[in-house]
Formats: structure tokens, C-alpha cells, sequence
């Protein structure tokens, strides 16, 4: 039954039904750019490609920078222990950044490096000399990557790099946990 008839009726509708429009459906599909549902128009995926390979070759200044800042916060927690916990803090949230990115630009042992020292900086009751230590073996180890633009696993490269970080865990566990 229609509103009209309704109305004349004396009846209200118990119902109405709406049919929007599903814009979200379309841009998904590529808005009608392409050909068929999901395509995306050709220019635009050769722009992001473009924009892409430009930030895999930005990749490496930019861990530099960041490394950076993160020695700095490693000098924070040698220089002023009782803010060991809040340098610590900010060190995983660089971690969480880094282990992430890395992959994504083809340095696999910045993300290793990047998970291991996330896993490594979780709260704890205290933070003494020796977990300041192994914070500084993981920099040094994302810098050694860095600094030699090692991509992927690294290789041999790559193998002795991860052994030099479980190796500063060896000297200094045992008195970490």
C-alpha cells in the first residue's frame, strides 16, 4: 500500500523502506574509473607506484633521522635513570614505527631489529644499566643495517648482525629479568 492510499485509508504505513545510494560500494570499486568492480583507473596506480619507489629511496635517510632519536633517548636513560620508565616508553612506541615500516621498504632486519627491541622495552617494575645496554645493541645493530643499506635478511651480513644482538643479551641477561 502506498503513503496515498494509506492516507486516504485512514491507515498509516507500519513500514517505510529507503533505498540509499552505496557510495562507499562505488569508490571501492574504483568509482567507475575502471573496468569492473574493484579496478582502479590505470594512471592512478602508476602515481602511487611512482610516489612508493620515491619514499623506498627517502626510506634509509629517514631511519637515519630517527635513530637519531632514539640514541638521544638511550643517552636520556644512561644520563637520568629515574626517568628510565618514561624513556622506555617512548623507546617501544619508536620500536612499534620501525618494526612495521621496515618490511614494507624491503629492510626485513629493521622490522627483526624494530620487534625484537617493542618485545625488549615492555614495562617493567625497574630498568637498570643492563637493560640500557641491550636497548643500545639494538640501535647499533638498526644502524649497522642502515649505514650498509643491507636489504632483505642480509645474508651472512644479516646472520652476524642478529648474532651480535643475542649475543649482548647473553652478557647481559643476567641481570634483566
Amino acid at each position: 500500500m502506498t503513503d496515498a492510499a494509506a492516507a486516504k485509508s485512514g491507515r498509516k504505513p507500519k513500514v517505510r523502506y529507503y533505498r540509499f545510494r552505496n557510495a562507499l560500494r562505488e569508490k571501492a570499486s574504483g568509482g567507475g574509473g575502471g573496468t569492473g568492480p574493484g579496478a582502479i583507473a590505470e594512471e592512478a596506480l602508476e602515481a602511487a607506484e611512482a610516489e612508493f619507489v620515491k619514499m623506498a629511496e627517502d626510506y634509509p635517510d629517514w631511519v637515519q633521522a630517527h635513530l637519531r632519536k632514539l640514541y638521544e633517548m638511550h643517552g636520556r636513560c644512561v644520563d637520568s635513570p629515574e626517568l628510565r620508565h618514561f624513556q622506555f616508553k617512548e623507546l617501544r612506541d619508536a620500536a612499534h614505527d620501525l618494526k612495521g615500516q621496515g618490511g614494507t621498504f624491503g629492510y626485513s632486519l629493521i622490522s627483526h631489529f624494530g620487534e625484537s627491541l617493542y618485545n625488549f622495552a615492555h614495562p617493567r617494575e625497574e630498568y637498570n644499566d643492563n637493560h640500557v645496554e641491550i636497548i643500545k645493541a639494538h640501535i647499533d645493530a638498526m644502524k649497522a643495517v642502515i649505514a650498509g643499506r643491507i636489504k632483505g635478511d642480509g645474508g651472512q651480513v644479516g646472520k652476524e648482525l642478529i648474532q651480535s644482538l643475542h649475543k649482548a643479551f647473553e652478557r647481559h641477561a643476567a641481570v634483566v629479568d
